[in-house]
């Protein structure tokens, strides 16, 4: 097929190389010029997402947040411009940021207006996800849609889900992002306090991985917690923007999310001492500054 990505960084790169090597003739919109990969692979830089639009059969997003998608779909040469006048097979766009689901809805009907099928498409899995093409990837829309492209998807990701209609892809991703978001609270707890009650945190954390305490984020960050590396996989500054979402989106509802609250406190005592660019493990660094003592030291 013919597809275009737009939003080539830490995820989209290796999302879009994907896409190239299973042979799909791609064409990609990046505001800096495309990694040196994606060009050697056969990939085809366009002047902007209109132009995208124009030339690809399915058009990827995978941007930072909200306003940055808003932008590239309707703003001045953004995919809306390129699918005015298109006739023929509808064309796809497959939002697979992670982005307020309200404002999906709304970006969904605009784009169905044009003669054109809306998927919201955000993933789970990080960069690491993301190089493997194992991500989990959460749909909304419509079914036929879902399943036309459903093969490229494939190349990206293992679990990928249809959850129900436009946004309900997003609604999904926000609620992975205060499930993980309190992990890695409930993580970096016990292993400062571990820490520092003398406990080897090494130790510890090997031992709460063959319990009921075990989890994905236990095995993986907290073993950054005491490694001490922090470079990002998924920064704490876009964990806050969704955490956000999910605050913003609890006010709309009338819903109480006291620990996702909290959570969000800890990224901004994070950010408040310049750890924004950091992994999300990071938030660990929160709890430690005010113990007044590392995990482990590094």
């Amino acid at each position: 097929m013919k597809v275009g990505f737009i939003g080539l960084g830490i995820m989209g790169t290796p999302m879009a190389l994907h896409l190239v090597n299973a042979g799909h003739a791609l064409t990609v919109h990046t505001r800096r010029e495309p990694p040196e990969t994606i060009t050697a692979a056969g990939g085809v830089r366009a002047a902007s997402a209109a132009a995208v639009a124009r030339e690809a059969e399915v058009i990827f997003t995978m941007l930072p947040d909200t306003p940055d998608v808003e932008t590239v779909l309707f703003g001045e040469g953004g995919v809306a411009e390129g699918l005015k006048g298109h006739t023929g097979a509808r064309k796809v766009v497959v939002d697979m940021s992670s982005i307020s689901p309200m404002a999906t809805k709304a970006f969904a009907q605009r784009i169905n207006e044009l003669g054109a099928d809306y998927i919201d498409a955000p993933v789970s899995g990080g960069e690491v996800g993301a190089k493997a093409a194992s991500l989990t990837i959460m749909c909304g829309g419509d079914e036929a849609v879902f399943e036309r492209i459903r093969p490229l998807l494939a190349l990206m990701g293992k679990n990928i889900t249809l959850v129900g209609g436009n946004g309900d892809g997003q609604t999904t991703k926000v609620a992975n992002q205060i499930i993980v978001a309190l992990n890695i609270a409930a993580v970096s707890e016990a292993l400062v306090f571990a820490s520092k009650a003398g406990a080897d945190p090494a130790k510890v954390r090997s031992a709460l991985m063959g319990g009921f305490a075990a989890s994905r984020i236990l095995e993986v960050h907290g073993e950054r917690m005491i490694k001490r590396t922090f470079n990002p996989g998924f920064r704490i500054k876009l964990h806050q923007k969704d955490l956000g979402l999910a605050l913003q989106g609890a006010r709309e509802l009338g819903v109480a999310l006291p620990q996702t609250a909290n959570a969000a406190q800890l990224m901004q005592a994070c950010a408040a001492h310049g750890l924004a660019e950091l992994d999300h493990s990071a938030l660990v660094r929160a709890l430690e500054i005010m113990a007044e003592h590392p995990v482990a030291k590094g």
